[in-house]
């Protein structure tokens, strides 16, 4: 299952760079992108974690960066 998220306040390539690196390490993560120009994520996961990751990843992304936020699509 493949997501894109918009990430607010992403400040740096060279952060966005280790976000995507800690991201991709996740278990259950297939694949991640993190793009500094268009400040979103994209995320590719076994579907069945994709709760878990999505929060897992927002923490990589607040302890990197603590004004970024990932922004989570209403449900």
């Amino acid at each position: 299952m493949t997501q894109t998220y918009k990430i607010r306040n992403l400040g740096c390539a060279a952060c966005a760079a280790k976000m995507e690196r800690k991201i991709k390490a996740l278990p259950g993560v297939l694949d991640a992108r993190v793009n500094f120009i268009t400040q979103k994520l994209t995320l590719r996961t076994d579907s069945t974690q994709v709760d878990d990751l999505v929060r897992q990843a927002g923490d990589i992304i607040k302890s990197l960066e603590p004004n970024a936020l990932l922004v989570l699509p209403a449900r």
